[in-house]
């Protein structure tokens, strides 16, 4: 993954990044983080640069007019 733009990064606020660090559950399973606010910061940005730079190709990312969709019968 590239690096998040600086729009991205500024959307990343420190209550963000704060309330990220606690681990999920699933992530427990995996063991402690090193950095947990560090981690938290990176999964933020770029979650955030996914959402402000969406790829139109990507079927969870694009958003589609409603004339691209399948037509049923």
């Amino acid at each position: 993954m590239k690096e998040p733009t600086p729009e991205a990064l500024a959307n990343v606020t420190e209550h963000n990044v704060e309330t990220r660090s606690h681990l999920l559950p699933e992530e427990v399973s995996a063991g402690p983080s090193a950095d947990p606010e560090t981690q938290a910061a990176v999964i933020l940005a770029e979650s955030e640069e996914r959402t402000v730079h969406a790829d139109p190709d990507d079927a969870q990312g694009g958003h589609r007019q409603s004339a691209e969709t399948a037509d049923l019968p």
